[in-house]
């Protein structure tokens, strides 16, 4: 057992298990040349392996602690960069000057989902993203529409990535143990052409507004923001309720959506 103590405020849950960490590795595929970026190294149970086989690999890490300890616990690698830093406000962007970067990490589970969207911000810079989440987020990111785990992040993380469940990892493989299960999913950046870059702040303001009210119909939910005509145009019923709706009918609607609307804030 590790000689520091896990931390709540910082959602810790140290990887324990040997064949979880290779199994992950694995996944990973680590190889020399790439730009890779761990998000919350810890205790370096993964950085150690995929820094073996890339030769370089940077880590975000919040905990003070762990960043100032992490070189040592490793044998001080060359290759190895420590930013101490909150992922949540880190340019990961910064990182990307010699090539797309590989987004790798256990991440806390509590803020995974704002910093999903903190990193699909940046997916311009990211060629794609291995993380372990808690499986209800998993289950949210590759949700379809009409499922009950459908909802604001199935659809943005839909617009910016094509994703893959991996596989699921127990509460045991972990010290502590979380009470929930976790999951690995990979995500892979899309390339965006210039339309739907454009299309990106109308798009999240629609989608934002519709699952506010998710039990409410779109008529309702999008009150002020869209009316009649917006909905004939898009081809939507607009007393559907937003879990229905596929990601396409969302940029649909979005398009309608004028770029500075007048009058029509919500």
């Amino acid at each position: 057992m590790s000689a520091h103590r896990p931390r709540k405020r910082f959602g810790q849950h140290f990887l324990r298990d040997r064949q979880v960490i290779d199994r992950i590795v694995a996944a990973i595929d680590p190889r020399p040349g790439q730009r890779l970026v761990e998000i919350g190294p810890g205790e370096g149970v993964l950085t150690a392996p995929v820094l073996v086989r890339a030769g370089r690999l940077e880590v975000v890490e919040l905990d003070r602690d762990l960043a100032t300890t992490l070189a040592g616990r490793l044998g001080n690698p060359e290759g190895l960069t420590i930013h101490q830093a909150d992922a949540l406000k880190f340019d990961f962007a910064a990182l990307a000057d010699q090539g797309p970067l590989r987004v790798i990490g256990n991440l806390p589970y509590n803020i995974s989902t704002p910093l999903i969207f903190h990193l699909l911000s940046q997916a311009g810079v990211i060629s794609d993203m291995l993380f372990m989440l808690q499986k209800e987020v998993v289950d949210r990111l590759v949700a379809p529409a009409g499922s009950s785990a459908y909802g604001r992040l199935s659809v943005m993380a839909g617009h910016y990535c094509t994703m893959n469940r991996l596989f699921d990892v127990p509460p045991e493989a972990f010290y502590p143990p979380p009470k929930v299960d976790s999951a690995i999913i990979r995500m892979l950046p899309k390339t965006l052409d210039a339309g739907e870059t454009a299309l990106l702040p109308a798009l999240e303001r629609v989608v934002r507004t519709s699952f506010g009210q998710r039990r409410k119909t779109l008529r309702k939910s999008l009150k002020g923001l869209l009316d009649e005509a917006d909905f004939a145009t898009a081809n939507i019923d607009p007393t559907a309720r937003p879990e229905t709706l596929t990601l396409t009918q969302f940029r649909a609607l979005a398009a309608t959506l004028e770029p500075d609307p007048v009058n029509r804030n919500p």
